[in-house]
């Protein structure tokens, strides 16, 4: 029995674990507003809020009812567009209306259900933040410059928000209806999410696996990952950096301990996906998923980062470099789970960055992407770690790369040399996401990248040329 807070009513559902939040809002509960789009999680049509209890304050995020597992609304708020209507027009659905920022109509509620979201964040409002926020949405009618007005409008009348009481400003505001106040008495006679059982099904954050096998899952109890406190954690022990196979990349993103090691952290995590699918997607599922093209697989690559899989009392460590054995074949038995990433903390002669060319900025599939680690002492490169995506069938550590790269000076000779070793160490194929040669140039000029954004003062693009 699956119990949770559906708008302003506390609610149970017998419903298979793996069935999906979509079609029990609309099919179940007859809440229509919330629309069908791709089932992919790309248009955002779909969007609904979720709030959990955390410390006594609730903290609401935005995600892809058609790839939520209704499991993962155990002990929760859910909020759909019905839930945020009242007598008047709030003003995020005013502003809407004021600058035109619908047409068909059809994609305008998950618009106004992130630009809640952003509204019912814990700090203080930017644009640019309430335009980050609507990432995951997508609009054919519009050209999203009326969008963007009125998200503007939006981020203005929050000026004076009091963020230590979010919800109730926002009520008093007529941002939000009344009841928001009385959910956090409400989740507290809920029980969360129960650990894994340990089922024939895992599912971390099914971003990907939804999309992949949808009628293999949703008629099914599955075990879900995400919510497992065992598996979601971030924590810092001495030079040692542990994270939880369940936690999210929303997680690392708002981490502070992360944030202090990589500085550049939110840039990067920004060009994974899109917020909803963030909010939801967890590191080992991305890792298991093994796509060759996997942006957080070539993030943790480049941490050269090893990953603990656990069989019940059966415990093991391998590099992650190792896990992958070709197109979709791990190093993993059926029953393992992916529960812990460790990787060494970086020096302060350490430099880490991660680069990715797609056809759209947010929420799309990387033709290529690479990370890397350099480890420079007196001008010399002592250590490297350098990963690369779409350029092989499986997430790629470039160990030849890497082997050249040590001991050697660093200058523009020694990276036009690892280039060449590069090149003969990938093998990319041409697909809708560009020829092979393309994709060998796209690696070229990244892998040039990371040497002139972490170098400036000794590595220019013109030294390259």
């Amino acid at each position: 029995m699956i119990e949770f807070v559906l708008n302003d009513k506390k609610i149970t559902a017998d419903n298979p674990t793996g069935s999906l939040l979509l079609d029990f809002i609309r099919q179940d509960k007859a809440l229509v507003g919330t629309k069908i789009g791709c089932r992919e999680g790309d248009c955002g049509a779909c969007t609904v809020l979720i709030g959990d209890l955390t410390n006594g304050q609730m903290n609401y995020k935005q995600v892809t009812s058609c790839l939520t597992p209704i499991g993962n609304a155990q002990g929760k708020h859910i909020v759909t567009i019905e839930g945020l209507n009242m007598e008047h027009l709030s003003p995020v659905q005013q502003s809407m209306v004021d600058e035109q920022g619908t047409q068909c109509g059809f994609c305008t509620v998950g618009f106004v259900v992130s630009l809640t979201g952003f509204c019912l964040l814990n700090d203080k409002p930017t644009y640019k933040e309430a335009i980050a926020a609507i990432d995951g949405n997508i609009c054919r009618c519009t050209g999203y410059k009326s969008i963007e007005r009125a998200a503007e409008h939006i981020s203005k009348s929050l000026v004076d928000k009091n963020t230590t009481d979010t919800v109730n400003w926002l009520v008093e505001e007529k941002f939000i209806p009344a009841y928001f106040t009385k959910i956090p008495a409400l989740l507290k006679g809920i029980a969360p999410i129960k650990q894994v059982e340990q089922r024939t099904i895992l599912v971390g954050g099914g971003t990907d696996l939804y999309v992949q096998n949808h009628l293999d899952l949703v008629d099914q109890n599955v075990d879900l990952l995400s919510d497992s406190s065992e598996l979601r954690f971030i924590n810092i022990d001495n030079t040692i950096c542990s994270i939880g196979g369940g936690t999210t990349v929303t997680d690392m993103l708002e981490s502070k301990e992360l944030n202090s090691l990589f500085p550049q952290l939110a840039a990067h995590l920004k060009l994974v996906s899109s917020s909803p699918i963030r909010n939801i997607s967890t590191i080992a599922g991305n890792f298991v998923n093994a796509s060759p093209i996997g942006d957080i697989t070539a993030f943790f690559l480049a941490l050269n980062a090893k990953i603990t899989l656990s069989r019940k009392a059966q415990i093991r460590s391998i590099f992650l470099k190792d896990f992958y054995k070709g197109y979709k074949h791990l190093d993993k038995s059926k029953d393992e789970i992916i529960t812990e990433i460790t990787f060494e903390i970086l020096s302060k002669n350490s430099f880490f960055n991660l680069e990715k060319v797609s056809k759209r900025i947010h929420l799309d599939i990387a033709s290529v992407n690479t990370a890397a680690l350099f480890i420079v002492s007196e001008n010399t490169i002592t250590n490297a770690h350098v990963s690369a995506g779409g350029v092989g069938p499986t997430p790629t550590y470039l160990q030849n790369t890497c082997d050249f790269l040590k001991g050697k000076k660093l200058n523009a000779s020694t990276i036009k040399k690892a280039n060449e070793v590069l090149q003969k160490e990938i093998s990319p194929i041409s697909d809708v996401r560009g020829t092979a040669e393309y994709k060998r140039l796209l690696l070229r000029q990244l892998f040039y990248a990371h040497f002139i954004k972490l170098f400036p003062s000794q590595i220019t693009l013109k030294d390259l040329t």
